[in-house]
């Protein structure tokens, strides 16, 4: 096996992921212009008062009910952190977070890019209300689907390390925000649902140690065990997902070897086998069971762990986000926006993402290089680092998804998603025309000097 094709295996998956992200960007900066188009119209009443319709469930005496806003937040989200689990998985076991060396410099630029934007937020607000004081995990997010469609935009020219660099930092940038909300951003805890959570969370690795490979068992216990019970016990739910994903068998039932020679086994037993009478258009049915044979072992051959990750990333991109988007995005923009918009919890949030991802990511990763905890990874350079620290700084969803959690009072919700798309804004919009002149004279540099040596 050649390096190349050991390289396009490890990052594949990868840039499959890459590739969906970007184009769902485009679908995400939709839903969030349409959430402030509908939030500055005559439809705002009308979305407010559907989205506080209240929907839920009873057996007996046992009853759950939320509004819709709650269960797109608790439910949807949920599926949305379900998949990152899965992808930090895949990563840790098999991926670039697996390789220490790979993963160094995205560790120290996303500890230092949630560090610095929180410590920013609480020296704006220092002195305010305990709730305002809450809002210092809102502008630690990175938004990976926006920042990705900002390289998508572009072009092909942008170099592959830079795109798995921004991939590697949001997954650790992800990983650190569910622990933020798992740790601060729950209610009052029941210990007697969280206990039983916990024990159904121990039979899922339990049977996955045992070699239950089937998906169903798995959904059933995780959504109707795990995650219901974490939702009743006051932790957030979301962080039930994460925990099920970890429980997801990563092993085949089939090893590669096996599965070669049960396929060539297989195909020479197709090419003998009984034809139908109109070949052209019907297969007999022994030609059907191989074909059966075929596609049983081949499902065998994928672990259930990739099977969701492939089948889910769709379902994410194409309607939860979008969805989340459309339900959280819209503030209302009226004469007081100028007083919103300069309001000590928007300039905590806004700062703290434009200059807390920069000073946390850029700063940290110069450090470190400094200091040679690590070398620059081949094809980046100083400058890219640095419009990649503002594209991190776009923190749409994640952001707004602990804004949700964060405040009671609508005000401070509303200023804060000010902060945020503001920021979200000048950071993509500066992340972009750093990247765009970077990218020009290293693509002049790489050609002048392939015309010297021709």
């Amino acid at each position: 096996m050649t390096t190349a094709t050991i390289t396009y295996n490890m990052l594949n998956p990868m840039m499959r992921f890459i590739k969906k992200s970007t184009f769902s960007s485009f679908l995400l900066f939709f839903s969030a212009a349409l959430a402030l188009i509908l939030a500055n119209s005559p439809a705002n009443a009308y979305t407010q008062w559907f989205l506080s319709q209240s929907i839920g469930f009873s057996i007996g005496s046992f009853a759950v009910e939320k509004s819709l806003l709650l269960w797109i937040n608790d439910g949807l989200m949920s599926i949305f952190f379900f998949v990152v689990g899965l992808e930090l998985k895949r990563e840790i076991m098999a991926g670039e977070l697996s390789v220490p060396k790979n993963v160094l410099m995205p560790i120290v630029g996303a500890i230092g890019g949630m560090l610095f934007p929180a410590l920013i937020y609480v020296a704006i607000n220092a002195g305010g209300s305990t709730e305002v004081m809450r809002g210092w995990g809102i502008p630690m997010a990175t938004d990976i689907a926006f920042a990705l469609g900002v390289l998508y935009l572009l072009g092909p020219k942008v170099p592959i390390q830079l795109k798995v660099f921004l991939t590697a930092l949001a997954i650790i940038d992800d990983l650190g925000a569910v622990m933020i909300v798992a740790l601060f951003y729950t209610s009052e805890i029941s210990l007697v649902n969280l206990t039983i959570g916990a024990i159904i969370l121990c039979l899922m690795f339990t049977l996955n140690k045992l070699g239950v490979r089937r998906v169903l068992i798995f959904a059933l216990l995780g959504i109707g065990g795990v995650w219901l019970a974490t939702l009743l016990s006051g932790v957030h739910a979301t962080i039930a997902a994460v925990l099920a994903a970890f429980a997801i068998p990563a092993d085949r039932r089939i090893d590669k070897a096996n599965y070669l020679s049960a396929i060539n086994q297989l195909s020479a037993k197709f090419k003998t086998a009984n034809k139908a009478k109109q070949e052209k258009y019907l297969l007999s049915s022994e030609e059907e069971n191989i074909i059966g044979e075929i596609k049983r072992i081949s499902k065998a051959s994928i672990s259930p762990l990739q099977r969701l990750e492939r089948n889910m990333h769709g379902l994410v991109i194409f309607f939860v986000m979008p969805i989340f988007a459309l339900a959280n995005a819209g503030v209302v923009i009226d004469g007081n926006w100028m007083q919103m918009i300069t309001s000590p919890v928007a300039l905590g949030v806004g700062l703290g993402l434009v200059l807390g991802k920069i000073l946390g990511i850029y700063g940290l990763a110069m450090l470190g290089l400094k200091l040679r905890w690590f070398g620059m990874p081949h094809g980046l350079n100083q400058a890219m680092l640095l419009g990649i620290s503002c594209l991190a700084a776009i923190g749409f969803t994640l952001s707004l998804f602990i804004n949700a959690l964060a405040f009671n009072d609508p005000i401070y919700v509303e200023q804060a998603k000010m902060g945020i798309l503001s920021a979200s804004l000048i950071s993509g919009t500066l992340g972009y025309f750093i990247l765009k002149r970077t990218i020009n004279i290293s693509t002049n540099q790489d050609s002048d000097q392939k015309t010297h040596d021709a």
